[in-house]
């Protein structure tokens, strides 16, 4: 997958993992999106790292993955901004 199909792939890992883990989050729908992104590419990255895919196809490994990353980022920046 190029690097326009890990955005979109974040867009909707972003999206499912906000649905998972409703509540009011620091920084609205825009921040929830590139975080959605940036869990994308952590997830795709991990996984890679530890053989349960590759960051060249679209599979539900990687959509998994890319949700679990989304997820912890976004946890993640909900407790570092909560701080502020």
């Amino acid at each position: 997958m190029g690097i326009l199909s890990w955005i979109a792939l974040g867009l909707i890992a972003g999206a499912i993992a906000k649905w998972l883990k409703p509540g009011k989050d620091p920084g609205g729908c825009i921040v929830t999106i590139l975080i959605g992104i940036a869990g994308a590419f952590i997830g795709g990255w991990v996984g890679t790292l530890f053989g349960l895919g590759t960051m060249n196809e679209f599979s539900l490994i990687n959509l998994l993955l890319a949700i679990g990353g989304s997820l912890i980022v976004l946890i993640l920046w909900g407790l570092i901004s909560k701080k502020k």
